[in-house]
């Protein structure tokens, strides 16, 4: 089974310009990104598909693999689709740029999900951890999921959901990790497909899967990761980064 990891890397981010190439320690957050998938072991190639040239000569002056794709696509999984059209690979891992700390055993786990399905009934999954802080429950910018007894998903959204009428909320809210492994067939199908209704008012690109009838496999992680969408997670990452370094 042939694995590949593919970072979708724009520039322009409506919440914190330029987020990709702002420094994490002594590297830029895109390139430690690039550099982590590449250190796990786990992937056959890994690499950025951009359309910004700062970030293209970021990735190729430091030995990474990167490509150019168009400045159209609305979605980072239409980035990759185009990525990967000419790649030969039977999984693809979508990380997202912002996600620095992805640990390889929550990849691995992704991976696993396709080694033990023979059937090939599942053609998507992702990961989720679980949020315990209210500030974090309530907080849009973390995607929270709900799942089925099977750790299917059955919604995503930015709102607080699910909704505990009587009171006493326990703990079992779900953020989504932008991570998603792909079959790559998959892959090319949703790429395909036109943005649903629900997905668009979310702003939530794997709804669309959802939206036409998918089953989308869920993997739950209590390892720590976390994306970097303001300047204050940022600052959170560099802290985060100089206790690990530290120790």
């Amino acid at each position: 089974m042939k694995i590949v990891c593919i970072i979708p890397a724009r520039y322009e981010s409506h919440r914190f310009p330029a987020k990709l190439m702002q420094p994490l320690g002594e590297k830029t957050v895109i390139l430690s990104t690039c550099e982590n998938m590449m250190a796990t072991g786990l992937f056959d190639q890994v690499v950025v598909a951009t359309d910004s040239e700062i970030i293209y000569n970021e990735i190729f002056e430091n030995g990474g693999k990167v490509v150019m794709t168009k400045s159209t696509h609305q979605c980072g999984s239409d980035r990759i689709a185009e990525a990967i059209t000419g790649i030969d690979t039977d999984i693809v891992i979508n990380v997202q740029g912002d996600e620095p700390f992805i640990d390889s055993e929550s990849l691995k786990n992704l991976i696993d999900i396709f080694k033990n399905d023979p059937n090939q009934e599942i053609a998507l999954s992702s990961l989720m951890t679980r949020l315990s802080e209210n500030k974090e429950i309530l907080n849009p910018n973390n995607v929270k999921v709900i799942v089925d007894l099977n750790n299917f998903a059955l919604y995503f959204s930015r709102s607080v959901i699910p909704n505990y009428r009587d009171g006493e909320i326990p703990n079992n809210y779900y953020k989504h990790i932008g991570v998603y492994a792909f079959r790559k067939s998959a892959l090319l199908e949703f790429s395909q497909q036109e943005i649903t209704p629900l997905e668009a008012a979310e702003k939530i690109e794997c709804i669309r899967f959802l939206e036409y009838g998918k089953k989308l496999k869920m993997v739950y992680t209590d390892c720590i990761n976390f994306g970097i969408d303001t300047p204050e997670d940022l600052q959170r990452a560099q802290a985060y980064l100089k206790e690990k370094d530290s120790q």
